[in-house]
């Protein structure tokens, strides 16, 4: 087996999950788009809305901050901030208050110390050290890939990407719940508190469907990898 026999079924293998993935984004910034446009019947901002479900919740030493980009919101266990883009920060749609309080729900399973969550924030470091290997790793390859291989056996290269991309499926099968769970506390609360109208909360619903997409994409694809590597091991004992 040699280098080019290596990256001839990757490429075959994960081309229906790479169009998946374009669709599911493609979806995603449409229906956020979509949404964005259908302003609140109260007028709250998204600020306003992860603010007052931070107070619902009793959740005092969070703070909520505006960052750049657009669908960059996320939330920060180290310095505990609500981040959300400028668009979810200062907007009043449907939209903005599916997003607001998603990231709120994270920052609940923070205080409440949710298990997937714990899980995945100890994760972090180890994904982030296989990530940066495989990169290095595959433009090597890249570069010099039969070199690579006289001087590294192709048996233990397969099985360190095995390793390496376990790691990264493992990562993203811990993320499923972790989202899920933020997303179904997110549409309680802002049912439950009549933050929205019925309109407006199958907007926000539907909004949330599709970013919760995307990762169930991240971990089928993560999982491909893991078989296609698999499946390579045994062809190299061949």
């Amino acid at each position: 087996m040699d280098f080019a026999t290596l990256h001839l079924w990757p490429l075959l293998l994960m081309l229906p999950f790479m169009l998946l993935g374009m669709f599911v984004s493609y979806r995603l910034k449409s229906k956020f788009k979509k949404y964005s446009k259908i302003q609140l019947s109260n007028g709250l901002t998204g600020k306003q809305i992860a603010e007052t479900m931070l107070i619902t919740h009793g959740i005092e030493d969070v703070k909520v901050t505006s960052v750049q980009g657009t669908l960059t919101d996320h939330y920060n266990p180290i310095n505990k901030t609500v981040n959300l883009s400028a668009e979810v920060y200062s907007g009043s749609s449907a939209a903005a208050v599916a997003v607001a309080a998603h990231e709120c729900g994270h920052a609940i399973q923070h205080a409440e110390a949710y298990k997937p969550l714990t899980l995945r924030s100890k994760l972090v470091p180890v994904q982030n050290a296989s990530g940066s290997i495989i990169q290095i790793i595959t433009m090597i390859a890249f570069i010099g890939g039969n070199i690579l291989f006289s001087v590294f056996p192709v048996t233990e290269f397969i099985v360190l990407m095995i390793v390496l991309n376990l790691v990264l499926f493992l990562f993203a099968l811990v993320t499923l719940p972790v989202e899920f769970d933020a997303s179904k506390r997110a549409l309680a609360w802002i049912k439950t508190n009549n933050v929205v109208n019925a309109q407006e909360y199958e907007m926000s619903q539907d909004a949330l469907k599709w970013a919760a997409m995307t990762y169930v994409v991240a971990a089928l694809s993560a999982l491909m990898s893991v078989v296609y590597w698999v499946a390579q091991f045994f062809i190299s004992r061949d």
